[in-house]
């Protein structure tokens, strides 16, 4: 059944992840609830572990096979569950409507095919009418759009930079010119100043073509650059979400996020050393029953122990914390007790 939302181009409802072996479930993402506007970049932050990847090959339907399951929820993508759809149709999404740029561009490329073959491959596979000029032509367009000469196109990955080679990764996912983009760390692997123009160039092309984004990050400082909305991700579920206003500029924000600025080297502050998060995300084969930041948090109250925050919610800016709700006053003195 279609769900039309014409303002949004990605709505993830209540999704639902394990993985499971013979020894243990792994509960990887639970409950996510997630949206993107048509035209618009959503920047998805966490640290290793919150279950970010999970969440994109979810929206691919790429989970592997064998140990990957969705329990429930729905993944809206244009109007249509795409959890509904069978592996053909998905077939016709993956790269054409949804392309994914993945973090390793090292691991991306095939070694014993050429740049241009590579994404004539792709080209070819969801445009079989195209002719072997118009393939051709795609290529090089394709190629000049990321800045990297036509002339290129018959040399081998090993030829080439790691920011040129994430360039070629880049080309490849936009070459069919698909509606949502959905990057994956793509500058990790590059350094610094690579970085920048990477992301100089993701923001233009994005521009260019009118696609919308999902932008997969642990840092704080992409996100800024890049996006216009914003997702904080904690152990499988979304515990702050809002525009980058919201989350930048705004004066409230769960204590997780708080963590994650204190984490961050300000240029204008002198200070001895960094304030990084006590403790670690908790073991995701065994959850707390309560909120799943309070093991770490230095704010918790009875409450926060059994049972998971319900949002408080501000206009666009969503916090998933007991210090906003109104519960939080009556538990106001539990407080004392358990921030040793």
């Amino acid at each position: 059944m279609a769900h039309k939302d014409t303002e949004k181009i990605l709505e993830i409802k209540n999704l639902k992840v394990i993985y499971k072996t013979d020894l243990e479930t792994v509960e990887a993402v639970n409950g996510l609830e997630l949206s993107i506007g048509k035209g618009k970049t959503l920047g998805l932050v966490g640290e290793t572990g919150a279950g970010k990847t999970t969440t994109a090959l979810s929206i691919l339907r790429l989970l592997p096979a064998i140990t990957g399951r969705i329990l429930e929820g729905e993944i809206y993508f244009d109007g249509e569950n795409l959890l509904e759809k069978n592996e053909r149709y998905m077939q016709t999404v993956r790269g054409n409507r949804i392309s994914m740029v993945f973090q390793d561009p090292m691991t991306s490329l095939n070694p014993v095919l050429t740049v241009g073959e590579q994404i004539a491959e792709a080209v070819q596979l969801h445009n079989p009418d195209m002719s072997k000029e118009q393939v051709n032509e795609r290529v090089a367009f394709t190629l000049n759009m990321v800045g990297i000469m036509p002339s290129r196109s018959g040399e081998y990955p090993h030829q080439f930079s790691g920011g040129m080679k994430q360039r070629v990764v880049i080309a490849m996912a936009l070459s069919c010119e698909p509606e949502l983009l959905i990057a994956d760390e793509p500058t990790t692997a590059l350094d610094v100043t690579i970085q920048a123009q990477v992301l100089t160039m993701i923001r233009e092309l994005r521009d260019r073509l009118g696609t919308s984004m999902l932008m997969i990050t642990h840092d704080l400082g992409i996100v800024a650059q890049t996006c216009d909305d914003v997702a904080v991700m904690y152990s499988g579920i979304i515990i702050e979400a809002g525009t980058a206003e919201d989350i930048f500029l705004g004066d409230k924000h769960h204590p997780y996020t708080v963590g994650l600025f204190n984490s961050i080297p300000n240029l204008d502050v002198k200070s001895e050393r960094l304030s990084p998060i006590a403790g670690l995300m908790p073991d995701p084969t065994n959850l707390p029953k309560g909120c799943v930041f309070a093991p770490r948090c230095e704010h918790r109250m009875d409450i926060c122990l059994t049972a998971r925050p319900e949002a408080y919610v501000n206009g666009t800016h969503k916090i998933a914390c007991y210090l906003f709700t109104e519960q939080a006053g009556k538990q106001k003195a539990g407080v004392d007790q358990h921030a040793e």
